[in-house]
């Protein structure tokens, strides 16, 4: 049973920092790209970084270029996306998700190429 548990989301000043970790177990995931996906209230469910578990390849949206990083332990099965420069915008439910693709196809296609989901975990930046 594949499972992807995230943690680290929380309440964070504009201009802070957060670092999410999203544990994965239940299968191998060297073919696949680990990613985040975010949902702000009433919006829709976007990409916002990803990450190839076999070259570890990135890929991330514009938006959040210069101010997120996402990395990967590969002992711990562990991809992080550490979030710097906070703002109020980046305010959403952020969901780790895994997909049998690469790190851009992620990116350029979006929630449809994704096999697993995590639950989700709430980041809230206040202004």
């Amino acid at each position: 049973q594949v499972q992807l548990v995230e943690s680290g989301g929380g309440l964070v000043q504009a201009g802070g920092s957060l670092r999410l970790s999203c544990a994965a177990s239940g299968r191998t995931f060297s073919s696949y790209a680990m990613g985040w996906f975010r949902q702000a209230p009433g919006k829709e469910l976007l990409f916002v970084a990803a990450v190839r578990w076999s070259t570890g390849s990135i890929y991330l949206t514009d938006s959040v270029k210069g101010r997120f990083t996402i990395s990967k332990d590969n002992a711990k099965n562990t991809v992080y996306l550490q979030m710097n420069s906070l703002k109020p915008e980046d305010t959403a439910v952020y969901y780790c998700a895994a997909g049998r693709t690469t790190a851009q196809t992620m990116g350029n296609v979006g929630s449809t190429v994704v096999d697993y989901w995590g639950q989700g975990t709430q980041v809230t930046v206040s202004s």
